[in-house]
């Protein structure tokens, strides 16, 4: 059993599509699903309580609508306090981060409080999605079991985004969606051996949360399409607006974001609890994730003055929650933000095309658009909203405003991704040179020599003599440390075999020559050659040692030489 799990290890160490990856990619979709499943019901649970429908705070008075989000806050600030207030990081940017700095393992005190403080941001009223939460937890559900199989790190990387596909399917019931999300902005590459297996995962996330929750989609009571040819002119007006409110958004966010980090975490969650009461009290329909914002844009005759008001609503809520830490993701909110801005457009239309009804078409539009400008991810956007409203005729419109609205943003406004933006602003790390980039594909269990002779307290002599009487290309000898706190230390030494001498003494003398005798760092079997070379570059020679069980365990090698041949010529040797 321990050669077989050895070999899957090692074969996972290769960036391949195997059955091995993709049943474990199986599994953790599984898991993550049901976390996230778990975290819908939680937050349905809560609101039960005290709304008749979920998301509906219109139905609540005055008070409790102001009430609510500082009560929620002083619960979040609670959790925050058992598990200790640096854990209270969460969401897609720190994700990121994670996977970058830390091949994906996340902390298990971060992942209770995205559980939790989400569950209960998202019950209390804060303009904060799902979306967020579903992607952590779903990769914190999957990146614990990879790391708890002692995985090479290559592979906790993919099973991560296995398990944040099955996350977003699970939330959404939008697998293709989620495909494309994990691609475009979690992993940002498309490569097959992650794609088929983010791709399972994707599926068992979306058939899970149908045999839950059934199989219709959050906005397929939108009504089909109307838009003709002639209604192309509005859409680039609408989508125009759509790049520029997007970049004034996220610009705004991340100065929030800059101001406030030097504050405390209680006085600005309580801050936001205060902004979020306020704006409630005044504009009910702007909390929530969106779903309440957009039930509201969809109603017919409503003033431009009242859609107008909703919308500087929303943005305030989500600005200040998500600027100040309120835990929870920002996909939902860009999509509410996005239909009122929609529903305003199709309220202009009417008053210059009277008798034409497009409200519902340019909602469409308007989720569209914000979320590709906001988000920096067109693919992803367009596939969220046609799986979402189940309409495969709004592709072509909602490509012409998710191009505008991404060129006028990117381009114009000189706006980035939401995501990397947070990042910049909290100083998180997501950036690696291309060398590291490609290197952290590969675990060094792949490519690692395994043909050792291992001596210990050995001479020159005697390590000449086994070199001549052994086949073994790696030497290693086993120092003992003059301290006793210290590890034992190991060393490389590297010959030339074809030495041609018929006198003995002759081809001692030149084998001792050819000694190179190199000091080894030791490097855990999960690591990739992104680590190997880090430790090597300096001194551009020499070997790592890899070692399983513990620190002495040495059970292979890995060259400055074989990562040379491989960033030259693309060849694992």
């Amino acid at each position: 059993m321990i050669i077989s799990i050895a070999a899957i290890r090692k074969h996972l160490a290769l960036p391949e599509i195997s059955w091995q990856i993709c049943l474990l990619a199986i599994i953790g979709g599984c898991a993550s699903a049901f976390l996230v499943v778990l975290f819908t019901l939680t937050i349905e649970e809560i609101q039960q309580l005290y709304l008749i429908k979920r998301d509906n705070y219109s139905s609540l008075d005055e008070l409790s609508r102001f009430d609510l989000p500082i009560i929620g806050a002083i619960i979040i600030l609670f959790f925050g306090w058992l598990t200790g207030y640096k854990y209270l990081r969460t969401g897609i940017p720190f994700v990121l981060h994670r996977l970058k700095v830390a091949h994906g393992v996340i902390p298990f005190k971060n992942t209770l409080n995205q559980f939790w403080g989400s569950a209960v941001a998202l019950a209390s009223g804060f303009s904060v999605g799902r979306e967020g939460p579903a992607v952590h937890l779903g990769a914190a559900c999957s990146s614990y079991m990879a790391n708890a199989l002692k995985l090479p790190y290559n592979s906790v990387r993919t099973l991560c985004a296995c398990g944040i596909a099955a996350g977003i399917a699970a939330t959404f019931n939008t697998p293709i969606a989620a495909v494309i999300f994990v691609m475009e902005v979690i992993m940002r590459e498309y490569k097959v051996h992650i794609f088929v297996p983010v791709m399972l995962a994707a599926i068992v996330g979306s058939l899970i949360t149908r045999s839950v929750f059934g199989t219709s989609h959050d906005f397929e009571y939108f009504h089909p399409i109307a838009l003709d040819q002639y209604h192309y002119f509005s859409l680039v007006l609408l989508a125009i607006v759509l790049g520029i409110l997007a970049a004034a958004f996220n610009k705004y966010l991340v100065l929030i974001i800059k101001k406030s980090v030097k504050y405390h975490i209680v006085p600005r969650l309580l801050l936001a609890a205060f902004i979020t009461g306020i704006l409630g009290y005044l504009v009910p329909g702007a909390m929530g994730t969106g779903t309440s914002a957009i039930d509201i844009s969809l109603t017919s005759n409503l003033s431009l003055g009242l859609l107008f008001s909703l919308l500087i609503a929303k943005l305030l809520m989500t600005m200040f929650a998500l600027g100040l830490g309120i835990p929870g993701g920002i996909i939902g909110p860009t999509l509410g933000i996005g239909a009122i801005a929609g529903a305003c457009a199709g309220a202009l239309v009417i008053q210059v095309l009277p008798g034409e009804y497009l409200g519902s078409d340019f909602i469409l539009m308007g989720m569209a658009g914000f979320m590709a400008a906001s988000l920096n991810a067109p693919l992803a956007a367009l596939l969220t909203v046609v799986e979402l409203s189940s309409q495969l005729e709004l592709v072509v419109p909602a490509m012409i405003v998710i191009t505008i609205a991404s060129i006028v943003s990117r381009q114009l406004c000189k706006n980035e991704s939401i995501f990397t933006m947070q990042l910049d602003a909290q100083n998180l790390s997501y950036r690696k040179p291309p060398i590291e980039e490609s290197l952290q594909n590969i675990g060094v269990l792949a490519v690692m020599k395994d043909n050792l002779l291992i001596l210990e307290q050995a001479s020159t002599r005697t390590i000449i003599g086994e070199l001549l009487s052994s086949h073994q290309s790696q030497l290693i000898i086993n120092q003992e440390s003059t301290q006793a706190t210290e590890i034992n230390s190991y060393y490389w030494a590297q010959f030339d075999a074809e030495i041609a001498d018929d006198d003995g003494e002759d081809i001692e003398h030149n084998l001792a020559k050819k000694l190179i005798l190199h000091k080894l760092i030791p490097l855990n079997h999960q690591v990739t050659l992104a680590e190997a070379y880090l430790a090597l570059v300096e001194q551009r020679s020499g070997a790592v040692y890899i070692y399983g069980k513990d620190i002495n365990d040495c059970i292979g090698l890995v060259t400055f030489e074989q990562l040379r041949i491989y960033l030259v010529e693309g060849k694992l040797h």
